[in-house]
């Protein structure tokens, strides 16, 4: 389809095609988010921990609470990825703009949609770390029963905070490196390989900013549904480095990076397939 015939999507079209290539994406990097948040949780090793899930239930174990997982990419992830490109371009922050402009579009999306997702990520994160066969509507059902409403959002502060550094960091830097990369080499901002260098980039600088936020929202999230360990944010950071130092916080660091970098480059590589496919013009 020629450039001459495509047009900007609506904020919904847009998030349409953002909650559909997230979806796509998490069914190949669900395994992997697995693995990161029970050596969050545990303290394991990668070996150990993939050794394991492997004894609890097979292959298949590793894509234990993936239908949250595709709850939290329809909800969250649409926000955060598809409503990107609509909020960027009507703050002025466009392709030509600078990167803070680009940082606060992406903060602005990550933190609404962390909101809608919260839910989805509690139960995701339960899912995950579930080693006693409890079925996802038990999960779902226990939350409830021991904290009501409230329980689905438990975590939601750090969440919403993780959200604005991670989608900040991810399209900022996503949308500055595609201006860097046509600059420098002559290719189109619609060229596959601009996309893939881009997100592979923004891969990497997502895992370095939110690592830290990563870990306090699984522990926050993990804990068990008639009780509480940690009262709040800041009571588990502290909590979190008196154990096992600053540099605890970035536990998981691998694993993170190896699920940030093909989930970032699989979702934006999917929202830019399908925004040719539909005639809409790239991020």
């Amino acid at each position: 389809m020629s450039i001459a015939t495509t047009r900007k999507p609506t904020l919904i079209e847009s998030m349409a095609c953002g909650g559909a290539a997230a979806a796509f994406a998490v069914n190949f990097t669900h395994p992997i988010e697995l693995v990161k948040t029970r050596m969050q949780v545990t303290g394991g090793g990668i070996g150990a921990t993939m050794s394991g899930v492997m004894k609890e239930g097979g292959v298949a174990a590793f894509w234990k609470g993936l239908p949250f997982g595709w709850g939290r990419e329809l909800s969250y992830t649409s926000v955060k990825l598809g409503a990107y490109a609509p909020v960027r371009n009507a703050i002025g922050a466009g392709p030509d703009a600078g990167i803070g402009m680009k940082f606060l579009a992406g903060a602005l999306t990550g933190g609404f949609g962390s909101i809608l997702g919260n839910p989805f990520d509690v139960l995701k994160t339960l899912a995950q770390t579930n080693t006693k066969g409890v079925g996802l509507g038990s999960l779902v059902s226990d939350l409830y029963r021991d904290q009501g409403i409230g329980g689905f959002y438990r975590g939601v502060e750090v969440n919403i905070m993780r959200a604005c550094v991670l989608n900040a960091t991810k399209m900022g830097v996503y949308d500055a490196t595609k201006g860097f990369v046509t600059e420098q080499t002559g290719w189109g901002r619609k060229d596959i390989k601009t996309s893939f260098t881009a997100a592979f980039v923004a891969g990497f600088f997502m895992t370095v900013t939110v690592s830290p936020w990563d870990m306090i929202r699984t522990k926050l999230m993990n804990q068990p549904t008639d009780k509480k360990i940690y009262n709040g944010f800041a009571d588990c950071a502290a909590k979190t480095i008196k154990e096992g130092g600053v540099l605890s916080l970035w536990r998981g660091f691998i694993p993170i990076w190896a699920r940030f970098a093909p989930q970032a480059t699989l979702q934006l590589l999917t929202i830019e397939v399908i925004y040719n496919a539909m005639g809409y013009s790239g991020i």
